[in-house]
């Protein structure tokens, strides 16, 4: 089997080599050997650093991507923690879309003043509480209530 070069893989990742020594580091990734000073991977690194990449763009932390390899780095894709990480992305995905309609709403309101219409009044409640949500969400203390 040909191995990369850690040069190599960070030109066909797009990862700086020094996140790719910590990734190997906290054995996120695995080298296989090393030319001189260089780490040498596998190109099954490659697949490995898409799912991470995957990863954190749906907000796993290094740690819950790193539990997702088993021991021989293939991937143990566990159902229940997808399908709860899909749900925050689909709450997320609400949040954002009540954004998007209040900044458009503030750009279109023919109202004076943005205080005077009432439904720029009802998103900034309704906003107050949703971040109030998202606060106490993150700090673990209750549920989230619904709006």
């Amino acid at each position: 089997m040909k191995l990369i070069d850690i040069g190599d893989v960070s030109a066909r990742t797009g990862i700086p080599a020094s996140t790719l020594r910590y990734y190997d580091e906290i054995g996120l990734i695995s080298s296989a050997a090393r030319h001189g000073l260089r780490r040498q991977f596998t190109p099954d690194v490659l697949v490995q650093l898409a799912l991470v990449a995957m990863g954190k763009t749906a907000g796993f932390a290094l740690e819950d991507i790193a539990r997702i390899f088993g021991r021989s780095g293939a991937p143990v894709l566990p159902r229940e923690e997808m399908r709860k990480k899909a749900d925050e992305l689909d709450q997320t995905i609400r949040e954002l879309a009540a954004l998007r309609d209040t900044l458009r709403h503030v750009a279109d309101c023919p109202a004076p003043s943005h205080l005077e219409c009432p439904t720029f009044q009802r998103l900034l409640r309704l906003a107050g509480r949703r971040a109030a949500r998202v606060h106490v969400r993150r700090r673990g203390k209750i549920k989230p209530v619904k709006a």
